[in-house]
């Protein structure tokens, strides 16, 4: 299995960006499908964006246009880059991986995950 490690999280203002990294070690990426989840205190584990083994993304609607993933094959790296950030965006960010390549947004098929990095938003 895949060892997962987040980073690039911290404070920025709304309106500001940032750009998560999930950095993988452990084994091969090939086959996996790798996704973003968030959770802020008394809510439930959240997707945000996802792709599979043969690299088809869903977004949660909500969000599309704001949040983009994307990967680094070579650098064994998945990045969620954020744009526009809004006080609801707080909260803890996790990376995800699962074997079978198609987690898709639902937290429930994913069996790999990092610690998760914190991104709080606030004037």
């Amino acid at each position: 299995q895949l060892q997962l490690v987040e980073s690039g999280g911290g404070l920025v203002q709304p309106g500001g960006s940032l750009r998560l990294s999930c950095e993988i070690s452990g084994g091969s990426l090939d086959g996996y499908a790798f996704a973003w989840f968030r959770q802020a205190p008394g809510t439930e584990r959240v997707g945000l964006a996802s792709f599979t083994y043969d690299a088809a993304k869903d977004y949660t609607d909500s969000l599309k246009g704001r949040f983009r993933i994307s990967s680094n094959v070579a650098k064994r790296t998945v990045f969620l880059q954020i744009d526009s950030l809004k006080p609801e965006d707080t909260g803890l960010y996790y990376c995800a991986a699962e074997e079978a390549g198609v987690g898709w947004l639902d937290a429930a098929n994913y069996d790999i995950w990092g610690r998760g990095t914190q991104v709080t938003v606030s004037s």
